[in-house]
């Protein structure tokens, strides 16, 4: 892990720090590229070029960013996504891998407009 991100997620609760290292892991297993991981806006992300997912941890949740949450969000059902396109997932919840491995792929290997 990063070391920026590593200090920056220390900050937060055990179930925040585990729920992170959890979703991390996935974004990892879920694409075949090597991808950049960094901090923007103090947020953790993870680039594939111009392509990103990011992970904006809460006190009691975490938010996911990923441009192919709204193509899957019928497949999201019992979470909440935010007015801005944004998954929630509360420590207390069951990720949803398998989903979120097809957003993660989804979103680091779209084929971008020409």
């Amino acid at each position: 892990m990063n070391k920026d991100i590593q200090n920056y997620i220390m900050k937060y609760t055990d179930e925040i720090q585990q729920l992170f290292c959890e979703l991390r892991i996935l974004i990892i297993q879920s694409v075949s590229c090597d991808i950049e991981e960094k901090l923007w806006a103090k947020i953790p992300s993870y680039y594939d070029g111009d392509r990103f997912i990011r992970l904006i941890p809460f006190k009691d949740h975490i938010n996911i960013e990923a441009a192919a949450i709204i193509e899957n969000k019928d497949k999201l059902k019992e979470f909440k996504i935010t007015p801005k396109g944004m998954l929630q997932i509360y420590c207390n919840q069951t990720i949803p891998e398998r989903v979120l491995k097809i957003i993660f792929k989804d979103t680091l290997s779209e084929v971008p407009d020409k």
